[in-house]
Parts: C-alpha cells; sequence; structure tokens
C-alpha cells in the first residue's frame, strides 16, 4: 500500500498562484504514473494532469500553460503547481498514483478562488 498526503490548498484571490504538495511514503520513482485529479461541487472528477516514468507531463486543456507538475526524487514529493487560477479551478484536489498494487488516493485538498 501507498500512503500520500497532501497539503497546500487554502484560499486564493482570481489571479493568483498555489502551489499542492502530494508526498509518498514510497519513492515515486517505482511508480507506473502520478498526476493530479479535481472535483468540484457537484461534478464529476476529472484529470487535471499526469506522468509516467519515461514521459513529460500532459495536461488538460483547461490548465495548460498555467499548471505545471514538478517531482522531488529526494523527497518523494510531487508538486502542482498552479498560476493565474480562476473562480473555475475552485475544487478538492487529489493526487494519485498507478503502481502494481492498483491506484492509491491522497486525502485531498480544498482550493478555493475567491475575491
Amino acid at each position: 500500500q501507498v500512503q500520500l498526503v497532501e497539503s497546500g490548498g487554502g484560499l486564493v484571490q482570481p489571479g493568483g498562484s498555489l502551489r499542492l504538495s502530494c508526498a509518498s511514503s514510497r519513492s515515486i520513482a517505482s511508480f507506473n504514473a502520478m498526476g493530479w485529479y479535481r472535483q468540484a461541487p457537484e461534478k464529476q472528477r476529472e484529470l487535471v494532469g499526469m506522468f509516467t516514468p519515461m514521459s513529460r507531463s500532459n495536461f488538460a486543456d483547461f490548465v495548460k500553460g498555467r499548471f505545471t507538475i514538478d517531482r522531488d526524487y529526494v523527497r518523494n514529493t510531487v508538486y502542482l503547481q498552479m498560476n493565474s487560477l480562476t473562480l473555475d479551478d475552485t475544487a478538492v484536489y487529489y493526487c494519485f498514483v498507478d503502481h502494481q498494487g492498483g491506484r492509491s488516493w491522497g486525502q485531498g485538498t480544498q482550493v478555493t478562488v475567491s475575491s
């Protein structure tokens, strides 16, 4: 089993930035894939971005050019850097990993974009 602990959510104004962290209990180099989903109120969970060990990060069209994913293989932590946030980015953000045992999820962190 893999434990993922998220942090970094909060309240931000439109146009602002936040960085979410996802710390893994296992080496992130061992995973088949890793990334982030989000779920807004009364909406389905949607993929934000992800990467595999041998690939660059890929992002949903609605965040391209605004969000990036950074990987720290020493700390086994993945970061979601979110810039130019809009009201539509308000959601609970979940990190995930795909490993040999299946998929594991973080507990989720709330991001609220509001003026």
